[in-house]
């Protein structure tokens, strides 16, 4: 059935238009204003792809689809033949087991159920693309089809520019997204760079090939709400306690899941139908309502059950936090996960107009869009404000939710350099991340729900014996909550795609896990090979001042070596495939991510490339949060380098504040 994926782009004769399938969600219209000039070289990019007998049919369709779409993604090349999915490793037409693997987890990307936009090739964020068109999915899995171990496929934001011969030891994959120079980062630049098809937004995981459905982030999610409840509450249960927020549609539907494993009430709006059916048909929401009376009502029920509940409100979050600003109703925590990397185009949708008008109007009239954004922001902002006064705990999610509502110029600010609210990871998961734990990942390549269930079991079990190491209490504390995650994490209908687990783990857990799953694989205890990855949101992946680096203190947040040289350093020291993406969560030029893959397949080879690349992808971000003066992730990578002789890091010599007030500053 997937033999055809080692054909390539196939144009003799051209297939028939499939149409534009109606049954599966599709990104809004992009408000792209291109001169004759910029249309002209779109239209040549998207043709150089194909030959030139083709190009007058092609031309015509490749404009109407600029002038309809403000991009052009080829949707008579998506393919029908087969359903696109992760299947088996076995099934993939490769020569080697890491180019099955990354078809397999291509696949899984563009799976209906896992991606936001799957026929417009976008994963989740609302413009995380996994390309940029149809033509360039063909060419890849073509060349993953050939590879050997001795090359390597280079990607450019999408486009496959060939394989390269290299060493067994190299990187088979190369993956760099929205590389831009840095005076030409802005939105507008990236909008034009997108609709002529030369650069995409790769996001975190959807350009790296590594998304595995809202799961990816439901266990930081959990351990963010579990540490809100200790550090703003001072509680260990969240029972009866209500957490407010939105968005259902990419990696925010996981919110409504960790609200219920805390035991909280989990209230999430989200505007598109599409996607609050789709996350309850999947289970990830255990309740649907549109009016605000009847919500109200049923969250106070909720509260006096206190039993763990997740609610979908169909509607506009603002129109959420107003009635509840007006309401007797206790909001303990609350936050937002709306795409404002994205505000203009689809990532954020104004109060006051629906959200068939939102699509219509950021395409149509952009400017007035962008506008009422602005006035919904400040009403979003000002509605938290009323609850917050009210003891509600509030944190930015790192969506730029905090940034774009200055822009608005809400009243958010507490001075001129700081918001009024935290940054979760500057006031929650930064600690974490400095501790070492961060979002640890494995794909089972079998597709049999059985191998996931073994990968449970065995991560589980690492945890207990290294948990009753000699190990701080602050450690202990993310052991135990890693292990009643991972020991209830079957239980709660987390897998939507490829057979994947996330599991929070420090780099001393991660290579013991991916150890033990590799000696799984070769004993036959697994069925098939295991890729390990993390996100991108981790200790050491991503430099973004608004997010994972908002607590750096140094000056520094602003500086992208951690992520460049995370990049860099995983492909030498045994990564399967490596990514570089300008963006992520906070938006185009907000951040520079880099990410891997790592296939286990139970050889000597990749037991050695486990213990020497995760150790490096951890202890690189550790070394540099400790540099910039944080404590818990100096104890760390003291403990690091007692760990590993051959580890030595700079460790910083910190002044005394009196001697400071001495020289007057």
């Amino acid at each position: 059935m997937l033999e055809s994926l080692s054909k390539g782009l196939i144009v003799d004769p051209l297939p028939n238009h499939p149409g534009i399938d109606l049954s599966v969600p599709h990104a809004p219209g992009r408000p792209v204003k291109l001169d004759s000039f910029d249309k002209k070289l779109a239209i040549k990019n998207a043709l150089r792809y194909f030959p030139t007998i083709h190009h007058q049919v092609l031309g015509k369709e490749f404009l109407d689809e600029l002038d309809k779409y403000g991009h052009i993604y080829m949707y008579r090349f998506r393919p029908i033949d087969y359903e696109m999915k992760a299947y088996p490793i076995d099934m993939y037409p490769a020569k080697c087991k890491q180019a099955a693997s990354i078809m397999l987890m291509i696949m899984n990307n563009l799976d209906k159920e896992v991606a936001q936009f799957p026929h417009e090739l976008i994963t989740y964020g609302g413009n995380g693309s996994v390309f940029s068109n149809w033509a360039q999915y063909h060419l890849i899995m073509k060349y993953l089809s050939q590879m050997t171990d001795h090359q390597t496929l280079s990607m450019y934001s999408g486009h496959p520019m060939g394989l390269f011969p290299s060493l067994p030891s190299s990187p088979r994959l190369i993956i760099t997204n929205g590389m831009v120079i840095p005076n030409y980062s802005s939105r507008q630049d990236y909008e034009k760079m997108y609709a002529i098809g030369v650069t995409q937004y790769g996001q975190m995981t959807a350009g790296s090939y590594c998304y595995i459905g809202p799961q990816g982030i439901v266990h930081g999610t959990t351990i963010t709400l579990l540490n809100a409840g200790r550090k703003y509450l001072s509680i260990e249960s969240l029972a009866g306690k209500l957490f407010i927020t939105s968005g259902l549609g990419g990696m925010s539907g996981a919110q409504a899941k960790a609200a219920v494993i805390c035991g909280a009430i989990g209230v999430v709006a989200e505007v598109s139908l599409d996607a609050v059916t789709k996350r309850h048909k999947q289970g990830w929401v255990m309740e649907v309502y549109s009016d605000l009376d009847e919500l109200i009502n049923r969250i106070k029920l909720a509260k006096i059950e206190k039993k763990p509940l997740s609610i979908a409100y169909h509607g506009n979050v603002v129109d959420l936090w107003e009635k509840l600003a007006q309401s007797d109703v206790d909001v303990e925590l609350g936050s937002d996960q709306t795409s404002l990397h994205n505000p203009f185009n689809g990532g954020y949708y104004p109060v006051d107009i629906t959200f068939e008008q939102s699509n219509e109007m950021m395409v149509k009239n952009p400017t007035e869009f962008k506008l009422l954004v602005e006035k919904s922001l400040v009403r979003h902002a000002e509605a938290i404000n009323t609850l917050s006064a009210r003891g509600m705990k509030f944190w930015d999610y790192g969506n730029s939710f905090l940034l774009e509502c200055k822009r608005a110029k809400a009243n958010i600010m507490k001075n001129e350099r700081e918001f009024l609210y935290p940054s979760y990871v500057q006031d929650i998961m930064g600690d974490i991340f400095s501790l070492g734990f961060g979002p640890f990942r494995w794909v089972c390549t079998s597709n049999d729900p059985t191998d996931l269930e073994k990968t449970d079991t065995i991560s589980r079990q690492v945890i207990e014996r290294l948990r009753n190491g000699d190990i701080p209490n602050n450690v202990h504390q993310q052991y135990n909550d890693n292990h009643l995650w991972i020991s209830q994490a079957g239980q709660h209908r987390l897998v939507v795609g490829s057979q994947a687990r996330i599991l929070y783990s420090d780099c001393i857990g991660r290579v013991e896990i991916a150890i033990a799953f590799n000696n799984a694989v070769k004993d036959g205890t697994l069925k098939a090979p295991v890729v390990i990855s993390r996100d991108h949101h981790d200790v050491s992946g991503t430099d973004a001042p608004w997010r994972e680096t908002s607590n750096i203190v140094d000056g520094s947040q602003f500086c992208a070596d951690m992520a460049v040289q995370n990049f860099v350093g995983d492909a030498h020291r045994g990564a399967t495939w490596i990514s570089l993406h300008n963006g992520g969560g906070t938006g185009w030029g907000e951040a520079i991510n880099g990410g891997f893959g790592l296939v286990l397949d139970g050889s000597a080879d990749a037991d050695s490339r486990a213990r020497m690349m995760l150790a490096w992808d951890v202890n690189n971000g550790i070394a540099r949060r400790s540099w910039s003066y944080n404590d818990n992730a100096e104890a760390t990578i003291n403990r690091a380098m007692q760990h590993d002789p051959l580890l030595q890091v700079t460790i910083p010599n910190h002044t005394n504040d009196q001697l400071l007030l001495d020289l007057g500053l």
